[in-house]
C-alpha cells in the first residue's frame, strides 16, 4: 500500500492517475475526496491534513510506501507554512518510523535552506532535513517551479491577462527552469519501488529542472500567449505589492486570489546546476514550457 498526500495538487493528480493505471494500491490524505474527481472511486481515503497529526496513524496503517507531496504556500486556517510545510513533516516522518514504513519520497525545493529569503524556503529546509535524518529509507526531490496547464499560478495571470495592463512584482528577472508536473510525475514513479530507477533512488537527492532558464517576466510572456492575449506587463515595486496583498490577505483571509508569501516565491531564482541531467538519470526527457503550454 502507497500513502499518498497532495493527491490533488498540480503533481499530485497527475501523479494518482499513473499510480491507478498501474494498478498501484493507494491510500490517499485528503480533507475533501470530491477533489480526487473519478480517482476518488479508484482509492482508499484517509480523511485528514498535514494540521491534523492524530489522522496519520490511520492514514500509515498497512503502509509501505509514502510520498509525501503536500504543503503550502500560505497560511491555511489550520495551521502556518511552517507549521504544515515543515513540522507536520517531521511529525509524519516519525509517524511513518512507527508504523514501519519502508520508503518515504519527499518534496522539498530548490535552495532549500534555513536561511532561505521565504518561510516556505526556509519550513522545506527543516522539513528535508527530518527525512534525511530517519532511519527511513528516503528519496528527496527538488525542484524548479513546477506548473500545470490551469493551475493556480497560470489561473491567476489568466484573470490578470483580463486586464488592460498585466501586473508583475519587482523587477521579473529572478530566473528558473520551470518542470511541468507530468514530468515531474514520471520521474516520481520512476524512483518509487518497481520503478525503473528505484536502486539508485533510495537515499538520494534529485534536483528537477526544465530544459530552459526562463525569468519571471519571460514566464509570464509565455503564458499571455498561451491565453492568446497581448498585454503591457507593468512592474510595481516590491513594497507596493506587499502592502497590497497583506492588506488584501488581512481583508479576505484564506479567500484572497493571491498572498505576499507566494508572490515574494517568484523573486527567488530556482537554478539547478544540474540542468536536466537529474531528471534525464530517472529517465525522463522534460519538455519546454512553450511547448507544454501549445505556443512552442
Amino acid at each position: 500500500m502507497l500513502l499518498l498526500t497532495g493527491a490533488t495538487g498540480t503533481i499530485g493528480l497527475p501523479l494518482l492517475r499513473r499510480l491507478t493505471a498501474s494498478g498501484t494500491p493507494v491510500r490517499c490524505l485528503v480533507r475533501d475526496p470530491r477533489r480526487l474527481g473519478a480517482e476518488r472511486v479508484r482509492v482508499q481515503i484517509a480523511l485528514g491534513d498535514l494540521g491534523d497529526p492524530t489522522s496519520f496513524r490511520h492514514a500509515l496503517r498497512g503502509v509501505e510506501t509514502v510520498v509525501h507531496l503536500a504543503a503550502t504556500i500560505r497560511d491555511q486556517p489550520n495551521g502556518s507554512i511552517e507549521e504544515l510545510a515543515g513540522v507536520a513533516t517531521w511529525r509524519l516522518v516519525k509517524a511513518a518510523e512507527k508504523a514501519g514504513v519502508q520508503r518515504f519520497l519527499f518534496f522539498s525545493t530548490l535552495g532549500a535552506s534555513t536561511r532561505g529569503p521565504t518561510r516556505l524556503i526556509r519550513a522545506k529546509a527543516l522539513a528535508e532535513r527530518a527525512v534525511t535524518a530517519s532511519s527511513l529509507v528516503h528519496t528527496v526531490f527538488a525542484p524548479s517551479l513546477v506548473y500545470s496547464p490551469g493551475d493556480h499560478f497560470l489561473r491567476i495571470l489568466e484573470r490578470l491577462s483580463l486586464l488592460p495592463v498585466v501586473p508583475l512584482s519587482g523587477t521579473g528577472h529572478a530566473a528558473f527552469q520551470p518542470i511541468w508536473a507530468d514530468d515531474v510525475a514520471d520521474c516520481l514513479i520512476a524512483a518509487l519501488p518497481g520503478g525503473s530507477r528505484a536502486g539508485e533512488a533510495q537515499r538520494a537527492r534529485f534536483e528537477l529542472a526544465g530544459p530552459e532558464v526562463l525569468t519571471h517576466e519571460e514566464i509570464v510572456r509565455c503564458a499571455l500567449r498561451s491565453f492568446g492575449r497581448r498585454r503591457p506587463i507593468v512592474k510595481l515595486p516590491r513594497a507596493l505589492v506587499r502592502r497590497t496583498l497583506n492588506t488584501v490577505e488581512l481583508l479576505t483571509g484564506p479567500a484572497a486570489f493571491a498572498t505576499w508569501d507566494e508572490a515574494e516565491l517568484l523573486d527567488v531564482p530556482l537554478i539547478s546546476g544540474r540542468g536536466t541531467a537529474d531528471a534525464e538519470r530517472l529517465g525522463v526527457n522534460p519538455k519546454p514550457m512553450a511547448a507544454v503550454l501549445g505556443v512552442g
